[in-house]
């Protein structure tokens, strides 16, 4: 099975929902007219990322009675759609989240569970911690979702891979940091070879949507990528600028690359259980 990804590179008006639906909407509409299968944005898509004492002000449920999860459910009927939000749970806690959508359905919602709250980030100020890393069944196949940070550890997408995802959906709003003599930041620099990493290392496909322009002080990169099994760039977006960005991706691309490398079917999960109890059981003997 082939499928058109695209990824769309957005620049957020922090606060305000329903300007950021809007654009949404739009670019829903060109890549369904592109040919695209699945629309990917970025963290935090529909309200902006320093959101502060924002967060309650700007939460939706994603409910096809929310105001603005219908007319995104609507949207999905033409092509699957993986947005960014803050979701409020039963007992108003707030969590930076991500959902897929497809066919007028919520099929996954996945919160964020690695909230950095250090140097230049204060999310676990404002925000509540998820607990859950799961792949989940689209039309396409299996897939998973992790939001920036989680990302950054290795857990998480090795949880996805066991899971079952073999396409793994990355959103980020990463700002820039580290200036080199190359032309791209430092911080470019190290998501993208993670991304690689992860492509080569579980050999599935590692899409990441990645927000661009200025808000509160940040700069956001842009940079969107797609890496195959084999890790190699199939695509990338230009940096710091609003864009769409397409590819083809080749669902069979697994059964060759795995055939080749077969680390799945020789990833010993059993040992990883063993040993992750005999290291926590002696966790008081590190301290």
């Amino acid at each position: 099975m082939k499928v058109n990804v695209a990824l769309v590179q957005m620049n957020t008006t922090l606060g305000v929902v329903e300007a950021n639906l809007e654009k949404h909407l739009t670019y829903a509409k060109e890549a369904k007219a592109a040919g695209a299968d699945l629309l990917l944005f970025p963290e935090l898509s529909l309200t902006g990322y320093v959101l502060q004492d924002l967060v309650p002000t700007v939460s939706h449920r994603p409910r096809s009675d929310d105001a603005v999860f219908k007319p995104l459910l609507e949207a999905s009927k033409d092509l699957d759609l993986m947005v960014g939000f803050v979701d409020e749970d039963r007992r108003h806690r707030f969590y930076i989240a991500a959902a897929y959508l497809s066919g007028g359905e919520v099929v996954h919602v996945h919160h964020k569970v690695y909230l950095p709250t250090y140097g230049l980030f204060d999310e676990g100020r404002f925000f509540a911690w998820g607990d859950t890393v799961q792949a989940f069944n689209t039309r396409f196949g299996r897939f998973g979702m992790l939001i920036c940070e989680d990302f950054w550890h290795a857990s998480p997408p090795y949880l996805l891979w066991l899971d079952g995802a073999d396409v793994m959906l990355f959103a980020s709003a990463s700002p820039g940091r580290g200036l080199t003599a190359a032309p791209e930041l430092e911080s470019a620099r190290w998501v993208e070879r993670i991304n690689r990493a992860y492509a080569s290392l579980f050999t599935s496909f590692v899409c990441h949507a990645n927000r661009v322009g200025y808000e509160d002080g940040f700069n956001f990169w842009g940079g969107t990528t797609i890496h195959d099994p084999n890790g190699e760039l199939l695509v990338k977006g230009p940096y710091h600028e609003e864009a769409m960005t397409i590819a083809e991706i080749d669902l069979n691309q697994l059964h060759r690359t795995r055939g080749r490398l077969p680390l799945l079917r020789d990833e010993r999960t059993g040992l990883v259980q063993r040993e992750l109890g005999r290291i926590l059981g002696n966790a008081e003997s590190y301290r």
